[in-house]
Parts: C-alpha cells; structure tokens; sequence
C-alpha cells in the first residue's frame, strides 16, 4: 500500500499537521531537529503527496488545458512549447488535446477538460466556426484564447498578434520591390487572423496608389496541400510577380507547385510567408515572412491563465504582440 501522511506521522511522532506544514514549506513555528527528522522519513519511505486529497482541500488540481487545431503545423509546436515550459516553472501540468481544425472535436475535449476539473484553458480554436453552438456553450472555467477569435460566453482573455500590421508590412516590402500584381492566398475567411490579413494586404494596396482586385485573393486551409493546389489558379494571371501567404505551410506549398510548373523563386515570383516556423531557414530558398511570437504566445498564454486562476488578476484585456518582418531569398526585385 502507497504511504500515507499519516504514516508519515506516526514513524516520525509527530502530529499530521506537523507532516502536512513541513511537506508545505510552512516551518517557522517547528523545531529545525524535527523537520530535518521528518523530510529524512518522508525520503527513506519514498512518500508521495495524493494530488488529488490535495486538490479537494485547495479545490485546485494545478492542471490545465492546452487544445490546438493541428499538431502538425509547426507554429502550434512552439507555442506547445511555449505553454509547457511556463506551466512546469509555475508548477501545473498541462492536458493537451489536437482537435484536427474540428470544433465539435474542440468542444468534446473542453467537456472531457472540464470533467477532469482542469483549472483553467488555453483554446486555440477551430477555423471553422458556428456561432449558434458556440454560444450555447457556457464556459465554467477561465478560458484564454490564442490565436483565433472564438464565439464561446465568457472568455477570460485573449493573447494574440498584430495581424493586420505583419500583412501590412509584407506588401509594403513587397511593393518597395517593386511588384504591383500581389496574390493573396490564405486559409478560411472565417476567423480574425485571415480578415486582419488581408485588411492589412488590402490598406497596403491603397497607401501604395495600387487597385485592390478580389480576383487576386484566394481562401483555403492554411496547409501546404491547398498552397500546392492553388497554383493552378494563381498562374492563370500572367502579371502576377509577388505572393503574400497567409502562413508558412501555404507558402512552402506553393514554392512546390510553381517549382514544378518549371518557376524559379525568386527570380521570377517573389513569395512572402507568415509565422516563420522553423522550416522556413532550413528550406533552399530560404522563406521571407512574418515572424510572430509564437513560444512568447504560448508562454504568455498560461502565466496569464495561473494569474487568472491564482486570482493575480481578476480580468484580463486582450495582449497583442507585434510581428517582424524577416528577410530572406524568397523575395528579390521585380525584374519584369
């Protein structure tokens, strides 16, 4: 049978809260001779604290839930990481939880999270959203959105980017290149990161004296499939020098079908990415894009939350945090 806090107790012959003030840090009113006595039994019995006894008394399970859309996307790797790496020094474990872009998958893991009595979530939705669902949805717990705008009641905070200035900055650059017919090509419209994007794509065009034209725009997933596929319809406009990617997957997704429909990058199709995960220095060329925080999103994601839980903070604002643009080979002067 596991040891108890009681047996703790009863080897050392002292009392339970005695055991219970030593295992808490809560010394000051007992004898250096007895806690030394004490944590040597607590070792030589290999004692663990019952998490869960534990959790009754505080009614909190230092747990928490991570959900994402697609583990595969590296930019979620890294704000995994960042997530994690917060927790574990603020001393919570995380329940993570990939819901492959489905939001009935996404509210049957916020149920499962919730019946496990997590403390609290960090929700990067879905891209597809049904508002009537989701505001029939009642949320008992914080929740802090990443990322993705959600329709859920009672969202505690959000953590998100600068989107409408990373796109922004991308056309402009691209612009200053030269290049006057830029493709938009992003995932679902249905969520705040694409509609910012391309207000920011579209404001470019117009501080630049150029003719925003819908034609030029194209809606997906945000996956290198559908960049692969969409290539087709891009190369059908002839004019078409520069590619702004609503993120990095799109963008090395479309380098593989115009490669292979015999394009070189950049020398004939400039291509601007966004996140900047990892892949985009190690690819040949090398991906321009936008770099968003995504380890600092994650991390702040969850010291936001334990504040929250912890009551650090009884309400939190929406943090936005800036992009950068990133310059590599992908991109290079117009020369046609």
């Amino acid at each position: 049978m596991p040891v108890t806090i009681k047996d703790i107790a009863r080897i050392a012959n002292v009392s339970t809260t005695t055991v219970s003030k030593i295992l808490n840090n809560k010394i000051d009113d007992i004898g250096d001779a007895t806690v030394v006595k004490v944590r040597k039994i607590i070792k030589e019995e290999n004692y663990t604290p019952n998490r869960l006894a534990r959790s009754m008394i505080l009614k909190k399970t230092k747990t928490v839930g991570l959900i994402i859309p697609d583990v595969q996307n590296p930019y979620f790797t890294k704000l995994v990481r960042g997530a994690e790496d917060a927790a574990n020094e603020r001393g919570y474990n995380i329940f993570f939880c990939n819901t492959d872009d489905n939001l009935d998958k996404e509210i049957s893991y916020m149920n499962m999270l919730i019946e496990k009595q997590v403390d609290g979530i960090v929700l990067a939705g879905a891209s597809h959203r049904d508002k009537e669902k989701e505001k029939g949805y009642r949320l008992s717990i914080p929740v802090i959105v990443v990322d993705r705008d959600v329709n859920f009641t009672n969202i505690a905070g959000e953590i998100s980017i600068d989107n409408f200035q990373g796109a922004y900055d991308a056309l402009s650059y691209l612009i200053g290149l030269g290049h006057k017919e830029i493709i938009y090509i992003s995932g679902s419209l249905g969520i705040r990161p694409t509609t910012d994007r391309l207000a920011g794509y579209k404001k470019a065009h117009i501080d630049h004296g150029l003719a925003y034209k819908e034609e030029n725009v194209f809606f997906g997933d945000y996956s290198s499939e559908f960049g692969e596929e969409i290539v087709e319809e891009v190369v059908k406009n002839k004019e078409v020098t520069g590619i702004f990617c609503g993120n990095d997957m799109i963008a090395l997704g479309v380098i593989k079908g115009l490669t292979r429909k015999g394009y070189r990058i950049p020398e004939n199709i400039s291509i601007v990415g966004f996140d900047d995960i990892s892949l985009a220095s190690l690819m040949t060329p090398e991906l321009t894009t936008i770099r968003q925080p995504s380890y600092d999103i994650g991390s702040k994601s969850i010291n936001t939350l334990i504040d929250l839980i912890e009551k650090k903070e009884t309400s939190v604002k929406e943090v936005v945090l800036k992009t950068e643009l990133i310059i590599r080979e992908t991109t290079a002067k117009r020369t046609k």
